[in-house]
């Protein structure tokens, strides 16, 4: 089945759903007999026998290490929400202002440490990998705590905060400087009454390939942008493979990464939500376990006792 596919269909079924009459009894009583199970035992029995593991990340699992979401009423940065700033639109009238966004978010997350939750999987990921399994990670997050923690297979689906594109020659390139460019050096402050810098366009990050020098933009998926094709294939080829998916830290309410285990669910393969509370997708999992991640998460995929460890 296609990813591309899936929302047309979802839509359809939905609009069906709502046309039925309301169940019955019986019909209620199994409908609550379904839900799904949280208990850990079951879930550890699926996990020791999983050869590929799915996991799928958001920004929940960052949140508990203490990164900004920006989501909400008071997710402000001076007085615009991320959804303001963070489109194609915005960067051509004001590429000072994005940027300065930008370099506000890259130095807070150069502060932020991976917390329990991106430490468990990445440890799973190593040791399985040891026993000929193996554990992808698909993330929405553009924080790269996955990666910080040593997740290796990381596909990040909205990008990186620290990559750059180029507007010009479209070259991807990763940086860590701090700052990016010296015109960004103390910039960025979140505070509502501090004003834009107003940088010149030629004194923002450029391209430093030979000849080019052409304005860099962050790597990023912004509102109104499509996800790399190739990424969104490699995520298809990894979703059909998995035999466990594990969802850390995820509203479900994003498209396409809301859809990425309600189709690994609905081919059979068991689906573990761990979240803070419910989300649009719970009851099509098999499991859900509320809290933390940071505290639910590494008993769950800490070594089983039937792993043999060369």
């Amino acid at each position: 089945m296609s990813l591309l596919q899936l929302p047309t269909r979802r839509l359809l079924s939905q609009a069906h759903c709502a046309l039925k009459p309301r169940p019955s009894k019986q019909q209620r009583f199994c409908l609550q007999m379904a839900r799904p199970s949280s208990n850990m035992a079951d879930f550890r029995e699926a996990f020791a026998r999983a050869k590929h593991i799915a996991i799928i990340t958001g920004a929940g699992v960052s949140a508990e290490s203490g990164v900004p979401t920006f989501r909400g009423a008071g997710g402000l940065w001076r007085k615009w929400q991320a959804q303001e700033l963070a489109t194609p639109e915005a960067f051509a009238r004001n590429p000072s202002r994005v940027w300065e966004f930008y370099h506000y978010r890259r130095e807070v997350m150069l502060s932020k440490q991976p917390n329990p939750a991106h430490v468990a999987i990445a440890e799973c990921e190593r040791r399985l990998s040891k026993q000929g399994r193996s554990v992808v990670v698909i993330t929405q997050n553009i924080d790269e705590l996955h990666r910080k923690a040593g997740t290796k297979h990381l596909l990040e689906i909205h990008g990186s905060l620290f990559k750059t594109r180029c507007t010009n020659c479209g070259n991807v390139a990763a940086d860590y400087r701090s700052p990016i460019c010296p015109a960004l050096a103390g910039k960025g402050a979140p505070d509502p009454e501090i004003e834009d810098a107003a940088i010149p366009v030629e004194e923002l990050p450029r391209c430093e390939e030979d000849g080019c020098n052409g304005l860099l933009r962050p790597h990023v998926v912004w509102f109104g942008e499509a996800l790399d094709a190739e990424v969104l294939a490699e995520v298809e080829k990894e979703l059909d493979m998995c035999d466990l998916c594990v969802v850390v830290g995820t509203s479900s309410v994003v498209y396409p990464a809301a859809m990425f285990a309600p189709q690994v669910s609905s081919r059979g393969v068991p689906v573990a939500e761990f979240n803070m509370e419910a989300t649009p997708a719970t009851d099509r999992f098999r499991f859900h376990f509320a809290g933390p991640c940071g505290t639910t998460l590494p008993p769950a995929l800490a070594r089983h006792h039937t792993e043999l460890i060369a």
